[in-house]
């Protein structure tokens, strides 16, 4: 079979080191009982030992030339390819407690992190290699550069670790940034206690439009002096200082307060 060129508009970087795609499945832990739906699969590094131990696989891929060469290195009974775009695909279509896997191409990595959050209610657990900056950003605590609006609307729906660190020369091609892997798992719905998703995702994206201002800035159009008396939080702050569940006091506040 010949060799694949990466694609640097598909932001592809095969992962190659076999320790860490040892350390990757067992991380996993996957089970004959699972149903594990691995995006962007590439050249099968996490695909072959994930087989291994299931005996069926969902692979989610774009590229074309891949796609050939897994149809013609699997059959159809232990793989079912589909062929597409990730940000466009919907995995709830794939029933529930999904297992979702993958070395995620990381110029698309924020968008589908945000597409995936939304199927949360079909997922147990998602295993992902990322940009170390991503991963960074997705378990920050409040009070720290990091901390943004990935954080907030990521750790509303998901428990989040990180778990281990890759070097770039475990990929070919290597990476210009450091990667790192980390396990998401969805909370419970009785935590996800917003009342509007969509007006705490309003709130979250306006609270950090400008993260260098005050919140009395940002959210002077959503919350008056009162309101943040009732809230008990200083308009003085700035975004990244808050906890995640100080958002959801105050999505639910401004949804009280506009209703009916």
């Amino acid at each position: 079979m010949s060799k694949h060129i990466p694609r640097k508009r598909f932001g592809q970087h095969f992962l190659t080191d076999h320790d860490v795609i040892n350390a990757i499945v067992h991380a996993i832990r996957p089970r004959s009982g699972d149903t594990v739906v691995e995006i962007g699969p590439g050249l099968g590094a996490l695909t072959r030992p994930l087989l291994e131990h299931l005996p069926h696989l969902h692979l989610v891929e774009l590229d074309r030339d891949i796609i050939a060469r897994l149809q013609r290195a699997y059959p159809s009974e232990r793989v079912t390819i589909h062929a597409g775009d990730a940000l466009l695909f919907e995995f709830g279509t794939l029933g529930e407690n999904l297992r979702i896997v993958g070395n995620l191409p990381y110029n698309i990595s924020t968008p589908l992190l945000f597409h995936l959050a939304d199927f949360a209610p079909h997922i147990a657990d998602m295993h992902f290699m990322l940009q170390k900056e991503v991963v960074d950003r997705m378990a920050a605590d409040p009070g720290t550069r990091d901390f943004g609006r990935l954080t907030v609307m990521l750790q509303y729906r998901f428990s989040i670790e990180t778990l281990f660190d890759v070097a770039a020369d475990a990929f070919d091609p290597p990476p210009k940034v450091v990667s790192a892997v980390v396990r998401l798992v969805p909370r419970a719905a009785s935590d996800m206690d917003a009342l509007d998703l969509g007006l705490l995702e309003n709130v979250v994206a306006t609270a950090f439009g400008q993260r260098r201002k005050t919140l009395r800035n940002t959210l002077g159009s959503l919350l008056s002096a009162d309101d943040f008396n009732q809230l008990d939080i200083d308009p003085t702050r700035r975004a990244e200082t808050l906890a995640v569940a100080d958002f959801v006091r105050i999505a639910n506040h401004i949804y009280r307060k506009e209703a009916p």
